[in-house]
């Protein structure tokens, strides 16, 4: 039997196990029966629904921890706290305590939209050239990444934290219990972490996570071992007792510090760092699309603005009358994030420590000049910056970091109508490969532009202390004219989650696909490079006709994570992303 369908075989008897041994059973709930796959390895979906409430997360068991935080009467926060748990221990290459996230909040009584920023911070004694080698130059990508030099400050927590004081239902100890039960006790060893743990050359070098995740050999362990984590359980139930302060100093925090500054490759973080963190409370970003209005995360994450760029320019154009999928659609959108991709690259960074025109971006005006660039007959090509002050603005030096996808959302709506769309990251797989008490610390610092400066001109993302890496996180949701929320959606996929976001709305508002179609379509776009296109996949088929259109075409592995939820009259609608192994779990 070949690799490939082990997995998928393991992937069905994987889902199985889940439902039968780890989660309570539950007869006759459709939303509890594992979907079967396809020959493809993706896996076969429609859309759940569900009248009360639904959770949908990377991972059944994070589903289902959150679904029960609900059941008891949690708000879509408290479920929130529950699935990040959860997902730090059976999905630990995505996100985790030892990374950062972003958070919307809708407060079904209030009406109002909340935003919260978790994005991880660099070090006090961070300098532009932190990435830079004895020459000046850039250094390669993953000897920046592996080791204690790519580490921020981890910032879910104080975030998580911040938000429950103002949302939460339940006592934020008992959000801890699901994943520390399962940390003692066990979890099976999924298909696409033994694939990501199969694929990846530095975690094997590299203890405690050597000994945790590999046999041996050197080989993973196989799929279905159950991995125990006691230290993670330890370190939970720390926090679960004590706050995030319990993480932020202390024993935990001193484990943290020395592991970064005794790596092999040294970072600078210092318990005083980690002290000082704060979350943030932001305003949301908020553009008209047709007859919605769309919502999310302000800088330092540039997917909410990125996003809203995308839309204005394609609601020049009358999408509704083009067939999804096809040659013009692709080129449309492409073209499009061409456009708002060179914006991004050149202005968005933390406003913090930039100005970042937020307004000027995706005023009305401004897109429908950039959408007037687009020819529906010949590619731009590459994309240059506008410029969105339709003035003489400080014009930057062009970014040049680079983001890797792995990264997981969170979808939850409750009972009283309250959601969440979150977007948490440790940011390449398995972060800077650092495990400290059976969590992995991101690499984060590594979505800041590696060259300080360009032509003289200083870049706007570049490394500075106490600054947040701007990131392409898009936690998303969509409100109709009457100011009712329609929507929750979000992906992981780095730098290409605004793509797939951006596709997910516009196959759903303009081709009227439900939400389990629109995030099954296959992904396609540009980040104002090559236009690209999933493998193994019907877009494929559209190269030929994109080339003659002046498109360079790339066809790859375009694999996102997204989760969405449709809120009707009749109840809640919620899809999962057919590439990876998430499930809507409710009632």
């Amino acid at each position: 039997m070949t690799i490939a369908s082990k997995l998928a075989l393991s992937s069905r008897l994987l889902a199985l196990a889940l439902s039968a041994a780890l989660l309570p059973p539950i007869v006759g709930k459709a939303q509890d029966r594992p979907p079967p796959e396809t020959g493809s390895g993706r896996i076969e979906r429609e859309a759940v629904r569900t009248k009360k409430y639904v959770v949908v997360a990377a991972n059944p068991l994070a589903s289902a921890a959150g679904r029960d935080v609900l059941r008891r009467g949690g708000s879509a926060l408290d479920a929130a706290i529950a699935v990040q748990m959860v997902l730090t221990l059976v999905e630990p290459q995505s996100s985790g305590i030892g990374g950062g996230a972003f958070l919307v909040y809708y407060n079904a009584r209030t009406k109002k939209l909340l935003t919260y920023d978790g994005r991880e911070t660099a070090p006090a004694a961070a300098k532009p050239d932190r990435f830079l080698d004895a020459q000046g130059k850039p250094l390669a990508f993953y000897d920046a990444v592996v080791g204690g030099k790519s580490v921020g400050v981890p910032g879910v927590l104080r975030m998580l934290e911040m938000a429950h004081s103002k949302h939460g239902k339940l006592p934020w100890s008992q959000l801890f219990q699901p994943a520390i039960q399962l940390a003692q006790q066990g979890f099976p060893l999924s298909p696409r972490l033994y694939s990501l743990l199969n694929n990846d050359i530095y975690l094997s070098r590299l203890e405690p996570a050597k000994s945790y995740f590999y046999r041996v050999d050197g080989t993973p362990k196989p799929i279905g071992t159950r991995l125990i984590n006691l230290p993670l359980a330890e370190v939970l139930q720390q926090i679960a007792n004590g706050g995030a302060d319990a993480f932020y100093q202390g024993n935990i925090a001193g484990d943290i510090v020395t592991t970064v500054t005794q790596a092999a490759v040294p970072g600078d973080l210092t318990t005083a760092d980690l002290a000082q963190y704060q979350a943030k409370q932001r305003e949301p970003v908020c553009g008209t699309y047709r007859i919605y209005k769309v919502c999310g995360m302000g800088p330092p994450s540039s997917g909410g603005l990125t996003v809203l760029q995308i839309l204005g320019i394609l609601q020049q154009f009358n999408l509704a009358a083009i067939k999804p999928a096809s040659v013009d659609a692709v080129h449309l959108f492409s073209e499009a994030g061409r456009l708002a991709y060179a914006d991004r690259n050149l202005y968005i960074a933390d406003a913090d420590f930039v100005p970042v025109p937020v307004k000027e971006l995706i005023d009305p005006y401004y897109l429908k000049l950039r959408a007037a660039l687009i020819s529906l007959e010949t590619s731009i090509g590459e994309a240059t910056a506008g410029n969105p002050l339709l003035q003489q603005a400080r014009r930057w030096g062009q970014d040049q970091s680079r983001e890797f996808p792995s990264t997981s959302h969170i979808a939850i709506v409750d009972a009283a109508g309250n959601a969440v769309s979150m977007t948490t990251s440790i940011e390449d797989a398995f972060g800077s490969r650092l495990m400290v008490r059976g969590f992995l610390l991101n690499n984060q610092l590594t979505d800041f532009s590696f060259s300080p400066t360009t032509d003289g001109k200083p870049v706007a993302n570049r490394v500075e202390a106490k600054k947040r890496p701007r990131s392409s996180m898009a936690p998303i949701m969509v409100f109709d004219r009457n100011g009712k929320l329609v929507m929750v959606i979000g992906s992981a996929g780095g730098p290409q989650i605004i793509n797939y976001v951006a596709k997910a709305l516009v196959a759903h508002l303009d081709w009227g696909l439900d939400i389990q179609q629109a995030l099954s379509l296959p992904n396609f776009g540009s980040r104002n490079g090559p236009t690209e296109l999933e493998a193994n996949t019907d877009v494929v088929n559209l190269k030929p006709a994109l080339e003659v259109k002046g498109h360079t075409v790339r066809v790859i592995q375009l694999t996102s994570g997204s989760h969405g939820i449709v809120l009707t009259n009749q109840g809640l609608i919620s899809g999962a992303d057919p590439r990876r192994e998430g499930a809507p779990l409710g009632e």
